[in-house]
């Protein structure tokens, strides 16, 4: 039975029982789970995590950007940063490299638009090119989510992409490029089959979308 939840309550941070909830059934499915206190916590776990010259590819994500993880990432000179690359490259010559670029990398980081208490992440693209890689494409997932992302199931996390996380990515997308964006791909990630693969730090604050 899905929850009924106003859609403004998607912005609020879910309270720690939900958090810790989320994270058990997370772990139960084969992802590795951090739930920490905010987003200074985040970014140290994080250098932590990923080895000096890894190949680290960072999918468009507001939580990145607000966090200063993608500046960390791209511009600190620790690692072999993909965006940087690829954008530099051409895209009507150089499709199929950048494909494989962002595709097959050592690490890729992100968001998700939602996570659910019964264990699954949700997100949604216009373009999908993060999602190989989340998929299992790249050697390791990193996903950095805020507390507000927590919903009990799985109707509420697309209830929360299309009500929530569409009109607001679709303004941003409207200022930046001169275009709405659209759901054109929804991954859902059930469980992680590889142990250590997927790893998931939820923050008890809001951030993103």
């Amino acid at each position: 039975m899905t929850t009924p939840i106003p859609a403004t309550r998607f912005a609020d941070p879910a309270p720690a029982e939900h958090l810790e909830r989320a994270a058990d059934a997370l772990a139960a499915h084969g992802f590795t789970v951090e739930i920490l206190d905010d987003v200074a916590a985040a970014r140290a776990r994080v250098e932590d995590l990923i080895p000096e010259g890894a190949s680290v590819f960072t999918g468009a994500s507001e939580t990145l950007r607000l966090s200063g993880i993608e500046a960390d990432i791209n511009t600190s000179g620790r690692y072999d940063a993909v965006r940087p690359r690829v954008l530099a490259m051409d895209r009507g010559t150089e499709q199929d490299e950048i494909r494989r670029l962002t595709s097959t990398p050592d690490v890729i980081m992100g968001s998700v638009h939602a996570v659910t208490e019964t264990g699954s992440l949700v997100i949604a693209s216009g373009s999908g090119s993060q999602l190989p890689g989340y998929a299992g494409g790249a050697a390791r997932a990193i996903w950095i989510v805020g507390a507000q992302k927590v919903v009990p199931d799985l109707p509420t996390a697309l209830r929360r992409v299309e009500e929530h996380c569409l009109p607001l990515e679709s303004a941003r997308t409207q200022v930046v490029h001169g275009w709405p964006s659209a759901v054109n791909r929804l991954l859902v990630l059930n469980a992680e089959a590889r142990p250590g693969r997927g790893t998931v730090l939820l923050l008890r604050e809001a951030i993103g979308f």
